[in-house]
């Protein structure tokens, strides 16, 4: 099928913690025979901070972050079987979402796959004239980055005809073990960008282990996190590519995951990180969200984190040998289990199942 995906952006991912989550699943459902178009605006100068160029499984249209620019490839979605608007894009939101339903063809799939699904209930629930209530009835399908049985329950409430979450996953050919680099040597690193609603998070599970650890070095990679006054121990990197990723994983005694507020609450929302670094071999502490287990065993390939000073009492506990164990465990688990194959074959078969549904329907 021809997949027309608008989203942030497939090419970098400066601002962009979604770019790996697209990439490994438009590349296997295109070695699975789809044709992908992906639409992504030239905005937030992730253009001049790419991570890869347009890869050979993609046809990647970069547009004008303007309103002629959206409304000429709103209008490219009539050639497309599959119509998919990503939330979180960043300009012109709305009138994607309105503008690709309104210019598929009646048979086409209507896909809404969002990456912050927590954050969008809540923002259904306060505002009965949210541009999505307007959308809902056109959709075929809502797929969410996560979120489990309570986001899935949370759309269905609010009109979706089916929901399903398409977890985030590993590819081990992107993601894998590498040499320690010298540069991110540390006892406890964490990579994210500073946004409004992790901020707060980070202090408690970051910035609080580095002032009772003090004889510990901790490193934070990310935008927006230089600006900020931190502990003598602490070294802030700024943007860390991609391409630096397995490195940055590899090299650290931990690293640490700290959940977005609204998917921390929810739960079962494990991010793109904690397959980077399971897949790395990393040692990783995250901290407490209800679903864990079902991506990684607590205590055996991940150590789970109540608060900061759960976070300096694990990493004072931790011997090198304890953390490659984890990491090494970690692997395993997500090389059988969590991987982009498998995630790619569940949004494979979700949409032949709606092609042949639409095309039963259109016989009757």
């Amino acid at each position: 099928m021809n997949i027309a995906f608008y989203g942030s952006s497939l090419l970098s991912s400066y601002w962009n913690g979604a770019a790996t989550y697209y990439r490994g699943l438009l590349e296997e459902l295109a070695r699975r025979g789809h044709a992908i178009t992906f639409y992504e605006p030239d905005a937030f100068e992730r253009q001049s901070h790419r991570d890869i160029d347009p890869p050979d499984w993609a046809d990647v249209v970069v547009y004008p972050a303007t309103e002629s620019g959206v409304r000429r490839v709103i209008a490219e979605a009539a050639s497309a079987d599959v119509v998919v608007k990503a939330s979180g894009v960043g300009v012109f939101d709305d009138v994607l979402l309105a503008g690709v339903i309104d210019a598929s063809r009646p048979h086409a799939i209507r896909i809404f796959w969002d990456v912050d699904a927590p954050a969008t209930l809540a923002e259904l629930a306060v505002d009965p004239r949210h541009p999505l209530h307007q959308a809902m009835p056109a959709l075929d399908m809502v797929f969410t980055y996560g979120g489990g049985p309570p986001v899935v329950a949370g759309y269905e409430r609010f009109g979706a005809a089916r929901c399903v979450p398409i977890y985030n996953a590993l590819d081990p050919k992107t993601h894998h073990p590498v040499e320690p680099d010298p540069r991110f040597a540390c006892d406890l690193a964490f990579l994210g960008n500073r946004l409004p609603d992790r901020e707060a998070r980070v202090g408690e599970f970051f910035f609080v282990p580095a002032m009772l650890a003090t004889e510990k070095s901790f490193l934070i990679g990310g935008n927006g996190w230089e600006t900020l006054t931190m502990p003598s121990n602490v070294r802030a990197l700024g943007h860390v590519y991609t391409r630096e990723h397995n490195a940055f994983n590899a090299t650290p005694l931990a690293v640490l995951n700290i959940a977005r507020d609204s998917m921390a609450n929810i739960g079962f929302s494990p991010a793109t990180r904690v397959f980077e670094a399971a897949g790395a071999s990393a040692c990783l502490i995250t901290d407490a969200w209800e679903g864990i287990e079902l991506f990684l065993h607590p205590d055996k390939e991940v150590l789970v984190a109540r608060d900061g000073q759960d976070v300096a009492d694990l990493l004072e506990a931790l011997t090198p040998e304890t953390a490659r164990a984890i990491g090494e465990a970690a692997r395993r688990r997500i090389l059988a289990e969590h991987t982009y194959a498998r995630r790619g074959a569940e949004v494979d078969g979700a949409l032949r199942e709606l092609a042949a549904l639409k095309r039963e329907r259109a016989l009757a």
